[in-house]
């Protein structure tokens, strides 16, 4: 299948619906849509120039135009939830890894998005610092945040996902529960790829 539909929170995604027909949002309202998603990328993308405090402060400012004071009170508590309250004032260049990981992922969640999507977090962090942004990521699971993670850590997706997805050249090749498609794939392609990485 190469077309469908996304919608987060019932709400279709870039088009809105007229009867049996779909119309493309104004770029203004695409924008508004996107503050319902936070993305973390696989190589951090922090602002170099800002620091932890003003790279989580700027979306909700600039694009949902939120109150300084609401929006201080926002980054405090996401930067203690990841670990790094003590790190408020330091700029991303200071931080290792794991902790500028920790901070994007702080940044995603300032905008209180419906869903957050991950982009292989880990595959940029030395081994030793994996485990610390999986525990913050662990914490969002079970608080009931929504997240789609692209991701070789197995582990990690036989603990957390409610829902496992292989996907293989673009192409969805098994889906179900991960006690399904990871312990006891169907597709020959799933069991190869599950052989070569436990």
């Amino acid at each position: 299948m190469e077309r469908g539909t996304v919608t987060v929170d019932g709400d279709l995604l870039g088009y809105r619906r007229a009867g049996d027909r779909l119309h493309e949002l104004r770029e203004r309202e695409v924008l508004r849509q996107r503050t319902k998603i936070g993305f973390v990328f696989q190589s951090f993308n922090l602002f170099p120039h800002l620091t932890v405090r003003q790279n989580l402060s700027e979306a909700p400012r600039s694009a949902q135009r939120r109150p300084r004071a609401e929006v201080d009170v926002v980054v405090a508590r996401l930067l203690d939830r990841v670990g790094l309250a003590d790190k408020a004032d330091a700029y991303p260049h200071t931080l290792s890894g794991g902790q500028q990981q920790r901070v994007a992922i702080a940044r995603a969640l300032a905008l209180e998005p419906k869903v957050v999507l991950f982009d292989e977090p880990t595959s940029a962090l030395d081994p030793e610092l994996v485990g610390e942004v999986l525990e913050v990521m662990k914490d969002l699971a079970v608080s009931g945040t929504t997240m789609i993670v692209v991701t070789h850590e197995i582990g990690f997706a036989r603990e957390v996902a409610d829902t496992v997805v292989f996907m293989d050249a673009g192409r969805i090749v098994e889906q179900g529960p991960p006690s399904q498609v990871l312990d006891a794939p169907e597709h020959e392609r799933t069991r190869a790829f599950i052989s070569k990485v436990l």
